[in-house]
């Protein structure tokens, strides 16, 4: 796939780009570690003000529906939910410029030596191989934190991006940062591994499918580099008895339609115990089929397209293969035929045996698998039965089931009676086949520093 901009909605080619030449790569790199041996003395005074600066342009109203605009163009973003993504960047922007220099000042640690400390310093060149579904979001989690640390960073962002992927740099090269400080490298999938094996990058932070993440994981570990990974998820939605039934239904829609389902973070297994299974099943059904498809540069639009004709593909043909193996369609299932994107219907699958293949997989679009499940114990053994473990929800009044499903379930981030959702004040990350390492917080912010300990005696 080449890089360029097609719009999801009416699958024409809006923009190709040429990818980078190895000489065109080389030059930027050079120019990042040159920008790096000046930017690393630079204060925190000035980052935290480049990076404000960074927030107000990203704030602008103007300027923010431009970017919304664009992500919408080409990935296919609810316009809504495009303007609420670069609202989001713009916090992570404040969070890091105010909380950096607290979270990376020098800690004294009390030892035999007449002072002994801790302190945190850059690495040099990071890069960041970045997906399409958040994609700004995406970016600037991993730049602000980056940056203030006084790292630079180079950007492969995904190949269906790349109006985004330019806008990003300029955006940070508008609020003030010194030039070659983030650059965007236009460049193919092979490409990457040039880049990881240079001297020069130190190391790399990965957001984006198993595959992706094995062979750059593979590629750094031979090289001795540090990585980051935040890979798939299937994240479980447990509702048991006492819950609220309403607040839990209406959940459960936004976390498994946010982005037209293109989450990592997606409430993807919906598991409920007996007594309000039917109940429950009723309103999710029907929540399903009261959501509007359509243009979403349209702001009564609840799902837009899927970002590309493969994804699209993929997840009819998953679904195509789950109902042979004897999963039950309880809505949707198939292609919108009103319209001539990438559009798919907002489907339930029930009736999912374990040798199902979907049972083990993520379902990256509007699909929900249903569960029913006998207690809470059940719901824990089938959401843990996954090899994801990026997130997972769970519905409750009583403390002690809430107590029991934090200590028991398996996942970075267990959020109780609400859905997972990234905060840059808190570490986001998983375990298993979701990746390793972690991004925003205090947690964040140390990923990719060296964490050096001084002895004076």
């Amino acid at each position: 796939m080449g890089i360029a901009t097609v719009n999801p909605t009416t699958l024409e080619t809006i923009q190709s780009f040429p990818a980078l030449s190895n000489e065109a790569i080389q030059l930027k790199l050079a120019q990042a570690e040159s920008a790096f041996q000046s930017y690393r003395r630079t204060s925190f005074a000035d980052r935290s003000q480049w990076l404000l600066q960074a927030a107000e342009l990203l704030s602008d109203p103007e300027q923010s529906q431009q970017y919304a605009a664009l992500m919408t163009l080409e990935m296919g973003k609810p316009i809504q939910e495009a303007l609420g993504e670069v609202k989001k960047c713009a916090w992570v922007c404040r969070y890091y410029a105010e909380q950096a220099p607290l979270f990376l000042a020098s800690q004294t640690i009390e030892t035999d030596a007449h002072q002994s400390w801790v302190c945190y310093q850059p690495l040099g060149i990071i890069l960041a191989v970045m997906p399409w579904n958040f994609p700004f979001w995406q970016v600037f989690r991993f730049a602000a934190p980056a940056l203030m640390a006084g790292n630079v960073g180079v950007l492969k962002h995904a190949s269906n991006v790349p109006q985004c992927a330019l806008a990003i740099e300029k955006i940070l090269w508008a609020a003030g940062f010194p030039e070659h400080v983030f650059q965007t490298l236009l460049i193919s999938a092979p490409q990457v591994e040039g880049v990881v094996r240079d001297d020069r990058v130190k190391a790399a932070t990965l957001t984006g499918s198993e595959p992706a993440g094995a062979s750059l994981a593979a590629i750094a570990g031979s090289q001795i580099k540090k990585t980051v990974l935040e890979l798939g998820g299937s994240d479980p939605f447990i509702v048991l008895e006492s819950a609220d039934l309403e607040a839990s239904v209406t959940m459960a829609v936004k976390a498994r339609m946010l982005n037209t389902g293109q989450s990592c973070i997606a409430a993807k297994r919906f598991i409920v115990v007996d007594a309000i299974a039917d109940q429950f099943l009723e309103k999710l059904i029907a929540a399903f089929q009261a959501l509007t498809l359509g243009d979403p540069m349209d702001t009564q639009t609840d799902i837009g397209p899927l970002a590309t004709t493969t994804i699209l593909e993929d997840l009819e043909h998953q679904v195509q293969a789950a109902v042979a193996q004897g999963a039950q369609v309880l809505t949707g299932g198939q292609r919108w035929p009103d319209l001539p994107g990438n559009f798919y219907q907002p489907t339930i699958l029930s009736d999912i045996s374990k040798d199902n293949p979907v049972y083990s997989q993520e379902c990256f679009g509007p699909v929900a698998l249903f569960f029913q499940v006998a207690d809470m114990e059940a719901a824990i053994s089938l959401a843990n039965d996954s090899p994801f473990g990026l997130g997972a929800s769970a519905w409750t009044s009583d403390p002690q089931e809430q107590e029991h499903l934090i200590k028991h379930l398996e996942a970075g981030a267990v959020f109780i009676n609400g859905m997972v959702k990234s905060d840059p004040r808190l570490p986001f990350g998983g375990i298993k086949r979701s990746g390793y390492g972690r991004e925003l917080g205090l947690q964040g912010i140390h990923e990719f520093v060296n964490i050096k300990t001084v002895w004076v005696k």
